[in-house]
């Protein structure tokens, strides 16, 4: 191929980040191409960057002047962007005003969401804030139907082939009259999303066509967007879209405004493909920025010859992106294919879209430095812009840059002078230095009052480089290892302005021996752009069996749809021959909720064109296991058309001639061996052949390289990029006495296993409430069952699990042989409640147990009074279900399925239950690989040395926590605080706190609560265990492992005989979901931290001998200090996710006729409390049904003056017009047309009203 553009025509490929905008030029006269980096945002000299480039490259290759406002176009081939305009906009909340449409009882659908709350251990709850300003509710509505009813409604056949009856057409002229007050308000964009509109899209085309008569600019319905199930997504893509997309028209508008005529322009999308600029959509813009970026890597990485070899031989290995920006950092992974992900969250929206499958994780060049406790701590604070870094002299934070700024590894002579107030002088390292080394100062104070070496200015630059390392390998190993993939595989293509620095020591973390960097790897998100092809893509929804009988029809609808959109790019210009389409089934297990979009495999591959085969190889790589003799469900037809483009040329280098020449040497500290005098290398002097031996730096326009000791940089032939192989290194002896850098790394490793494991479970699991509510728990513990990592999934599990493992330890004993997993779920055992199944493993290590791994899930059905195994009568642990002291569910590498059928005998879903325990010892298995792997790597006394030193710290940072409280309090040195709150049954839960600063302790004194009670809201001590741990982690507010560690400053008293320590046979199904929130708002009103929340899980279950159904229902959060409480939300020990309206509707016969905001049911105060939700659900069918719930007869007391919240009601709305009030916890047998309607309680408020600012 010529090695450069012929058309004699220039081309551009532009990103324009919310920095910085690079643009990438194809000339038509040498050198061929022409790099330019401008400030995004710099209304002083122009109004719009990316035009302003293309204007000083023509301008500059033409030699004559080109006025800002008319840039002609009579010499551009084309144009493509990429853009974070859109991104930025909605990361800021600064898009368009917008009113939302949806279905009447359905204004606070999505503010509800999926009510789980970002972040389990703040209690000042943050949830992102809407982007509608108003909704308008339309008294329409259609339900799916089965089964033809005796009603005399209109029913219909949906696009999924569901049938769908008509229950109420939309009164347009009344519907009419709403969109006129709105418009009249000022809002002009318009979000529709209403019931089961992805099958049945009629009524929202119509209220669509009457806002755009009546005037509205944008009009986004969910059902075109994005036809997929699940209203809550659906409704937040299209408002997404339309508080976005008007913003996008004006910029393109702005744009294009001033260009002297037409010119082709396309845009990057959030998929990996281009779109003409009238087809670019708000909601598939999102990651149009770094996408570019990712098709760059995919393209050059993959396919360049000197990592594949050349001829018949020629092996493609698979690739990891590595994009580290200032404030994050991107990982993706390419092999041959983009990976698509179709429900995204960005900026607390779920984005239903073809989206490139790209992780973010918080460490970036700006990401700020700490050391809290003994621990380094990178993140994920950012220091931004501005002020930036220390050295960028804006009077900024320390900074991972800083950190490399004192390493010598980057150097401010080639780093471009843009810095201080006038924005011309070079990176401040005096400024630096000296912050450095007050953080030292600071550091060293600490280790030498504990006894430990003192560390230079260098080692402690150097310890906060490594923890950032770390930090960013945690995703890379979450999209490779928790997906069934080798890390180690794969090459790292690095591209980025701050990748260069961190690479080889990212891919030796990973075991990888080999590094990519692309010669333009600074604008690489320019360039790709540059290689992408344009793309159309369509989507259906469907939902039949996929069968030989179905897959005609199937078939025919994929052909329709190729048909649409290869004519889509016919009309843009593409001929035949450019065309190629792929086609794809979203395909699931039925009674399942993980589809795999699989692409329709060659029918002469070796799939033979079966597609259900194509998905049960992924199925199993991805899962380890497939379903046999389920059926497989077709969810959604999909097509993606790819128009080839003309893309840019690689240019070529000379090759070497001599040994590569230095352009300076700079002083570099690495580890081992320090300081370094290191060769320093322009890239532009390097030619084809090239190799440079590490230590050496290379730098280029846009990044610095480091290539570390046993690195090699090879120039590769004809493109000069750069390639590192990294040479084999014996293992690090690192020593057993505490490291603070090792500690942070450590801290980081053990929580990624147990996260991993965590991942592990959802994928593997069948059921809702693993899968989707994400109810489980994973964990690892010491040698004694000491708890040294819990990935923070669920609150109330998180002390209890230790107690399982204890009680199984000292059980069996010897008994516990190699090859065996066990599984447990009794109080007695240190369960929580019986639904709650734990299974563990030990991590055999010469002949003997040297950790241990255990994972804890929700099972929907173990038997019982009732459907859901919540019983709300249940007087004994005999009548909630299948109790398990201790079972050997694995023995010697064998299932043992026949034992597990006969003690879950009575489950009404026992073939789930299985499939999730085959799930459990799944996710226990990759946590046992995961700690092999590290035993191996370090050696078992340095792992179990620092297992011990990581409880250590946690137990400081407790005690630290202890002090700081009560002198906060003003507290006497060794002081008391009191608390008690109620049960509904007026057992008090009564505590005592008792804080000693001498000794740096507490004790949590439970003496005065009420005795046992005859029902089920008993709490074994494991609970209250968990509630102590989950408070004392939320007061500390900072990143802390949460382990063992937290408890050994504290006593915890708890009387024999009482609520919290009942009987073995004991009813205790309640004590889990109910005593244990009670205990938690006792605790935190005696620490005056925050008033109660709701006090309850409103745990709703319903079923019959064959299917069962359970939620826990959202609430009101207490107010804090300084904060109002949130809005229906999860609080305290759980954050489970509701399932969402159209999946129940779809699943269960049932309807969802309210789900709304309580309004005025929280506290008042200083700072009021959140309020509850109104959740009516409709039967269609007999059903037994269960209500357990707290806080319908003592409402949500107020802290220091704050007022008390309104207590939640539970009601029984019948089909003949009775209204029954069934108190808190009942059971009944409802029949087709009752109701249960549940109002869940409020939040506390805080302080005295009139104490309000």
């Amino acid at each position: 191929p010529p090695s450069h553009n012929m058309s004699g025509k220039f081309r551009f490929s532009i990103d324009r980040g919310g920095t910085f905008t690079d643009v990438y030029a194809e000339i038509p006269v040498a050198p061929y191409f022409m790099v330019m980096k401008l400030l995004s945002v710099d209304p002083a000299n122009y109004d719009d960057a990316p035009r302003e480039g293309i204007r000083r490259i023509l301008e500059k290759v033409g030699g004559k002047p080109i006025p800002k406002d008319n840039v002609p176009t009579e010499n551009i081939e084309w144009i493509r962007m990429g853009t974070t305009v859109a991104t930025n906009a909605l990361l800021e909340r600064k898009g368009v005003r917008v009113a939302l449409v949806t279905n009447k009882n359905f204004g606070d659908l999505l503010q509800i969401g999926n009510q789980a709350r970002p972040h389990i251990f703040d209690l000042q709850i943050r949830k992102p804030s809407l982007l509608y300003e108003r909704s308008v509710e339309v008294d329409e509505r259609v339900i799916l139907s089965p089964d033809k009813t005796d009603s005399n409604n209109e029913r219909v056949q949906g696009l999924t082939g569901e049938w769908v009856e008509i229950l109420k057409k939309p009164d347009i002229d009344q519907i009419k009259k709403q969109l006129q007050e709105v418009y009249d308000s000022g809002i002009h964009s318009l979000a529709v999303v209403l019931m089961h509109s992805y099958t049945f899209p009629d009524h929202e085309r119509v209220i669509g066509e009457a806002a755009r008569a009546i005037g509205f600019s944008q009009v986004s319905l969910s059902s075109e967007l994005m036809p997929m199930v699940k209203i809550v997504p659906r409704g937040q893509t299209s408002c997404v879209d339309a508080y976005l997309t008007p913003l996008i028209t004006d910029y393109v508008k702005g744009f294009m405004k001033g260009f002297s005529g037409p010119v082709q322009v396309s845009f990057m999308m959030s998929d990996g493909g281009l779109c003409p600029v009238d087809h670019f959509r708000g909601f598939r813009s999102i990651l149009s920025g770094p996408a570019g970026g990712v098709v760059g890597y995919s393209i050059t990485t993959y396919n360049d010859p000197a990592l594949t070899g050349s001829g018949p031989n020629a092996k493609k290995q698979p690739v990891i992106g590595f994009d580290m920006g200032g404030t994050s950092t991107d990982v993706s992974r390419y092999a041959g294919n983009f990976e698509h992900v179709f429900d995204t969250e960005i900026a607390g929206v779920t984005i239903q879209a073809p989206q490139l499958d790209i992780s973010t994780v918080a460490a970036g060049g700006g990401s700020r430095l700490f050391f809290q406790t003994g621990l380094f701590v990178v993140g994920p604070e950012s220091a931004g812009a501005h002020p930036g870094p220390v050295c960028y002299r804006k009077g900024g934070h320390l900074t991972i840059t800083d950190a490399n700024l004192v390493l010598g590894r980057l150097l401010p002579e080639y780093f471009p002078k843009i810095f201080g107030k006038t924005e011309d002088q070079a990176l401040d390292k005096e400024a630096t230095m000296a912050e450095m080394e007050k953080l030292g100062t600071h550091i060293n104070a600490y280790l030498s009052s504990h006894s430990q070496s003192t560390m230079t200015v260098d080692e402690v630059a150097y310890g906060f480089v490594r923890v950032a390392n770390e930090a960013m390998c945690r995703p890379i190993r979450n999209i490779t290892e928790a997906k069934g993939y080798d890390a180690a595989s794969h090459v790292l293509a690095c591209f980025g302005g701050a990748g260069g620095q961190h690479a080889c020591a990212i891919a030796r973390n990973l075991g990888m021996k080999s590094i990519f960097i692309h010669r333009f790897s600074g604008i690489l998100s320019a360039y790709g752009l540059g290689l992408a092809d344009t793309v159309a893509e369509l989507q259906e929804p469907c939902a039949t069996n996929y069968s030989k009988d179905n897959l005609g029809s199937v078939m025919e609808r994929l052909n329709n749809l190729t048909e649409r959109a290869s004519t889509d790019l016919r009309k843009q210009g593409f001929q035949e021959a450019q065309i190629h389409v792929e086609q794809y089934l979203n395909l699931r297990y039925e009674g399942t909720d993980t589809s795999i979009m699989t692409r329709l495999p060659d029918e002469k591959g070796e799939y033979g064109g079966d597609a259900s085969k194509a998905f049960a190889a992924q199925y199993m790589r991805e899962y380890g296991f497939i379903i046999q003799g389920r059926p497989v469900r077709v969810d959604d037809i999909r097509v993606r058309a790819i128009g080839t483009c003309t893309s840019v040329k690689s240019l070529q280098v000379p090759d070497a001639k001599g040994e590569p020449k230095p352009s300076t040497h700079a002083d570099t500290y690495f580890h081992p061996g320090g300081r370094q005098r290191t060769p320093v290398y322009m890239l532009s002097d390097l030619g084809g052949g090239h190799k440079i031996p590490g230590p050496a730096i290379i730098i280029d326009q846009t990044s610095t390289i480091v290539v570390e000791p046993a690195c090699t940089a090879h120039i590769t032939a004809p493109e000069g990029n750069v390639l590192i192989t990294l040479d084999e290194l014996g293992h690090k002896d690192i020593g057993t006495t505490v490291d603070p850098i090792q500690l942070s790394v450590f801290t980081h490793r053990f929580m990624s296993i147990a996260e991993q494991m965590g991942r592990t479970l959802q994928r593997t699991s069948i059921s809702t409430n693993i899968k989707e509510r994400l109810d489980f728990s994973c964990a690892l513990f010491g040698p004694d069952g000491g708890l040294v990592a819990n990935a923070p999934h669920l609150p109330v599990h998180l002390g209890s699990m230790q107690e399982a493992v204890k009680w199984q330890i000292n059980y069996l004993g010897k008994d516990w042989k190699e090859g065996e997993v066990l599984v447990a779920n009794h109080p007695a055992a240190g369960g929580s409640h019986l639904p709650d199944i734990t299974v563990i493993t030990p991590v055999w290590h010469g002949g003997e147990a040297v950790f241990y791994v255990a994972s804890r899930g929700h099972h929907a059905d173990i038997g019982g009074m009732t459907p859901g195994s919540m019983p709300p009568f249940s007087h004994t642990l005999a009548e909630e279900g299948a109790a398990i002291k201790s079972f050997k569910l694995v023995r010697d590498g064998e299932f043992q399925e026949k034992g597990v059928r006969e003690i879950l005998a009575k489950s009404r879903n026992l073939e789930d239950n299985i499939s999730d325990l085959r799930a459990q010892v799944a996710a226990n298995r990759k946590g046992i690989v995961l700690m092999e792997e590290l035993i191996g790597h370090y050696g078992l006394d340095v792992v179990q040395a620092y297992m011990h030193h990581v409880q250590a710290n946690a137990e400081l940072a407790v005690r630290d926590m202890l002090v700081e409280l009560s002198v906060k309090h003003k507290l006497a040195e060794v002081d008391h605080l009191h608390s008690v709150d109620y049960m509904d049954d007026g057992t008090p839960i009564v505590l005592k706190l008792t804080i000693d600063r001498k000794s740096r302790t507490a004790t949590f004194d439970f003496t005065g609560t009420g005795p046992e009670v005859y029902g089920n809201t008993n709490a074994p001590v494991a609970v209250t265990t968990s509630a102590v741990i989950y408070c004392l982690r939320c007061l500390v507010r900072r990143e802390i492992p949460l382990n063992q560690g937290c408890l050994n400053p504290i006593d915890i008293i708890v009387p024999e005989n009482s609520i919290l320590r009942p009987h073995d046979t004991a009813g205790v199904v309640g004590g889990n979901v109910l005593t244990s929130q009670r205990v938690t708002d006792v605790i935190l009103s005696a620490f005056r931290a925050a008033a109660p929340s709701q006090g309850c899980m409103n745990n709703l279950t319903f079923g019959d001998e064959r299917v069962g159904y359970y939620e826990t229902i959202a609430g009101g959060a207490g107010a804090g200090p300084t904060w109002d409480g949130a809005h229906a939300v999860q609080v305290h020990m759980t954050n489970t996710r509701i399932t969402d309206a159209e999946v129940l509707e779809r699943r269960y016969r049932v309807m969802l006729q309210e789900y709304a905001v309580r309004r005025g049911s929280g506290g008042v105060g200083a700072h009021p409390g959140g309020d509850g939700v109104i959740r009516e659900i409709e039967f269609l069918k007999p059903y037994t049904v269960s209500i357990l719930s707290e806080r319908r007869s003592f409402a949500p007391p107020g802290l220091q003056g704050g007022g008390e919240a309104l207590r939640g009601h539970n009601l029984l709305l019948t089909h003949d017009g009775r209204v029954i009030s069934l108190g808190g916890k009942n059971s009944v047998d409802v029949g087709r047309g009752d109701r249960i309607r549940i109002l869940t309680p409020g939040g506390g408020g805080y302080g005295h009203k009139e104490g309000k600012d």
